[in-house]
């Protein structure tokens, strides 16, 4: 349902409140864990020059690490919600953005400016972290590609192939302005403001990026493997191409190195370039060709 801007910034600064007393929540519970975890190290501390541990420590280490447990656990579930107010303020900005487009109030944003917000985007965009270490990285997580039935929410990036002439085609980065059910098709803006133009295509067409990043330290499974061929959006525009991964980040901050097919080379690939997970896919062959 539409909203004001008033409506707006106040459900924003409702959430900015939430976000206040959580952070001072997760203050007083990391102090909390803190203060246990040192009567831990004490306790290990006197028992140490003992062969053996006394059922009165036994049951003290006990009492103690059960202690410590309950209190991540508070202090992950408040993380947990503090990272959902930040999404559900991400989500309301967004949404907003899209209304005053659609009533006409697009704004014009700077090729530099642009190129900046993609960054940012791909470096805050939200981290999965699964409740345990069995579960495995969604859909749309990393490599993780969409549910076949998934269809893309207004205001989604994503990866959408089109004619830039009769002969050639080539994957740009567009937003999800509307699908239509009955067509079985995607209307989408390609995102640099100097072509500002309005594609309608077929959902082979359109590949959603992804929504999280994931965590190469715990999931390593939602990464794509090293040589891979993937498509990816060269660094400083917004068109992807066809690139091998050369190099997978090994922290939830770093970026793939990938490869570009290039024939300007004589190896027919240009030189190593970082690329942002939210912007490495798995590859669609199509008849087009990089000039």
């Amino acid at each position: 349902m539409p909203f004001t801007a008033d409506a707006a910034a106040h459900q924003i600064q409702d959430r900015l409140k939430d976000i206040y007393q959580l952070v001072h929540k997760i203050e007083d519970a990391r102090n909390r864990s803190e203060h246990n975890l040192g009567n831990i190290a004490k306790v290990h501390e006197k028992v140490a020059p003992e062969d053996k541990v006394s059922p009165y420590f036994q049951q003290k280490l006990k009492n103690l690490y059960s202690t410590a447990v309950s209190d991540t656990q508070q202090e992950e579930e408040l993380l947990r919600k503090a990272l959902t107010k930040i999404n559900e303020i991400r989500a309301i900005r967004n949404e907003r953005r899209i209304q005053a487009r659609n009533a006409g109030n697009k704004e014009t944003i700077r090729r530099g400016a642009l190129m900046k917000m993609l960054l940012i985007t791909a470096q805050t965009l939200p981290l999965y972290v699964g409740k345990t270490p069995e579960a495995k990285a969604p859909p749309l997580c990393g490599a993780v590609p969409a549910e076949p039935t998934y269809i893309a929410k207004m205001g989604d990036m994503v990866a959408a192939l089109v004619k830039v002439s009769d002969e050639e085609e080539n994957w740009i980065l567009a937003e999800v302005v509307h699908f239509n059910p009955i067509t079985n098709k995607y209307e989408v803006d390609d995102i640099d403001e100097e072509q500002k133009d309005r594609h309608v295509l077929s959902r082979r067409r359109v590949v959603p990026l992804p929504l999280m990043r994931a965590n190469p330290e715990t999931d390593g499974h939602a990464l794509f493997p090293k040589g891979s061929i993937v498509m990816a959006l060269y660094p400083q525009t917004t068109c992807f191409y066809k690139a091998v991964v050369n190099q997978l980040p090994t922290t939830a901050t770093e970026e793939y190195e990938v490869l570009f097919e290039d024939a300007t080379y004589a190896d027919g690939y240009s030189p190593p370039l970082n690329v942002a997970q939210r912007y490495v896919i798995s590859i669609k062959e199509s008849k087009r060709s990089k000039n």
